[in-house]
């Protein structure tokens, strides 16, 4: 059902961004000694590519569009995470920026595939 050059790049940038986020929590854990933060922001920024594959294979145009609705609130959700990581001093700014960047692009593309979809399901 995804645009497939547009359904591949999220598909890819999310995979690489949970990797992402999964080296991220080894850190956080093992180097900075913070656990509960990082968890959640674990269960957040692996949860986006897991809908994103889940709305691969959606039973209908609005399953698919709830799918990814629900992928781009658990990105936003990350977003919140990485804030709160960076102003309580667990991330350099560096290491936020780097991250942050990627979610962000993630959450555009996110949001286009919405409205293309919204928009679909309104003319057809």
């Amino acid at each position: 059902m995804i645009n497939k050059v547009e359904g591949n790049i999220v598909k890819k940038k999310s995979f690489v961004f949970a990797v992402r986020i999964v080296k991220l929590y080894k850190y956080l854990c093992e180097e900075k000694k913070e656990f509960v933060l990082a968890k959640q922001l674990l269960r957040s920024g692996t949860s986006v590519g897991a809908m994103i594959c889940e709305a691969e294979h959606a039973e209908t145009k609005n399953d698919f569009k709830h799918k990814i609705a629900i992928a781009q609130k658990e990105i936003n959700e990350t977003l919140y995470w990485l804030e709160l990581l960076q102003e309580t001093d667990y991330l350099s700014k560096e290491q936020f920026e780097s991250i942050y960047q990627d979610a962000t692009e993630i959450i555009k593309l996110l949001t286009a595939i919405i409205k293309t979809t919204k928009s679909d399901l309104n003319n057809g």
